[in-house]
């Protein structure tokens, strides 16, 4: 696993125009290697931030969209419509003004979707379809991520692994049933740290000074159980991207805003 890296920036619009910028630059380099490149989504007002900001970009259409997958990394467990869906936010905000193949964007079941009210059998069934994904040098039943996006909360959660939940004790299974949250609502779907950690590269962007004890706890060494998102790295990558208050806590090294 890699070692963390720290990037701050004076304000919340900063860090989501310039995560947004270092991700065209990170997918049209992927593509020109490879051909194609993907991408996992995560939601909250930081990561729905990114995507309005990658929208607007000017070197948006730098990416050749139709060669992206996209997944989720974690999903509300509410009906199709509802504005609460991680998915209907990142359409809102990008998916639906860039020209996406269809069929390489892999929603999470919402609650009303063919595996019913039934949050075990849609995570099974996501669960089926990273593993179908997969290719025989991913080593895993789940595909290699080129560059997974996650925030975080408060108390440490990232995706929805909160803490000491049974989903922060999960060892095999890449995706899981979330229920009885602490942060409505209350059941979701989320892939696990053995998903997570199949990332290439993990970027975690937050911002705000009720992070900041999340921030300092993950970066000095936290259990993943106690601070999940501690638990949260890339195979080869893992960036921090913060705004000052979300470093508040941070050291020296840390503290000084990089832009």
């Amino acid at each position: 696993m890699s070692t963390s890296e720290v990037l701050v920036y004076s304000d919340g619009d900063l860090l989501a125009a310039a995560c947004a910028a270092r991700l065209v630059t990170r997918l049209v380099d992927l593509q020109a290697a490879k051909g194609s490149a993907s991408l996992v989504l995560t939601g909250g007002g930081t990561g729905i931030a990114i995507l309005e900001q990658l929208r607007s970009s000017p070197a948006r259409d730098a990416v050749d969209w139709s060669r992206l997958d996209l997944y989720w990394g974690d999903e509300r467990f509410v009906p199709a419509g509802d504005d609460e869906r991680n998915e209907k936010q990142a359409r809102e905000a990008l998916l639906d003004h860039v020209p996406v193949d269809p069929a390489r964007v892999y929603p999470m079941a919402p609650s009303d979707g063919e595996y019913g009210d039934d949050p075990d059998a849609a995570a099974a069934a996501y669960a089926d379809l990273l593993a179908a994904n997969a290719q025989p040098e991913d080593h895993a039943a789940v595909p290699t991520f080129d560059v997974m996006l996650l925030g975080l909360g408060g108390e440490g959660h990232t995706a929805s692994i909160f803490p000491e939940s049974p989903a922060a004790y999960e060892t095999e299974r890449s995706v899981v049933a979330v229920r009885n949250c602490p942060k409505p609502p209350p059941t979701r779907i989320s892939l696990t740290f053995p998903a997570i950690r199949q990332a290439a590269e993990v970027w975690l962007a937050t911002t705000g000074e009720g992070k900041a004890d999340a921030v300092a706890l993950a970066l000095a060494g936290a259990g993943e159980v106690q601070i999940p998102v501690a638990g949260a790295r890339g195979q080869r990558r893992t960036l921090w991207l913060l705004d000052k208050a979300a470093a508040g806590k941070l050291g020296t090294t840390y503290r000084s805003p990089r832009v």
